[in-house]
């Protein structure tokens, strides 16, 4: 979907009312601390990220460690669209949506989707 004048006015809006730790979260690669190990200088992440040829991974680890930050950086310093569906509150009809609307987009527009599934451990065998 084409980006307009009113998405970015109705973006702005909602980030200045956003909570601080939403505006302070870092927007760039070089801006997150305390992950060089995983996306630092010379990282094979970091090398895939910056030739965006960057294949499906799967982030871990405790809560507050920077995973949803990261995919979120990765989205824009590729230029990819971003899409969140959480495990809790969503489903696989949800996850099948955003799977068939990034496939329109890639063959269409050719841009890439990074979807990310926050609590994914929360889906049943059966889902």
């Amino acid at each position: 979907m084409p980006e307009s004048l009113f998405s970015e006015l109705n973006r702005s809006a909602v980030a200045s009312v956003a909570p601080l730790a939403v505006r302070m979260r870092p927007r760039t690669l070089d801006e997150i601390l305390g992950q060089d190990k995983v996306i630092g200088e010379g990282t094979w992440l970091r090398r895939a990220i910056d030739e965006d040829s960057l294949m499906p991974i799967i982030l871990y680890g405790p809560a507050g460690t920077g995973k949803t930050t990261i995919a979120k950086v990765i989205a824009s310093e590729t230029s990819a669209r971003f899409e969140e569906v959480s495990a809790v509150s969503g489903g696989v009809a949800d996850l099948r949506k955003v799977i068939d609307a990034a496939r329109k987009e890639l063959m269409i527009e050719g841009r890439k989707t990074i979807l990310f599934v926050d609590e994914i451990h929360r889906f049943s065998r059966s889902q």
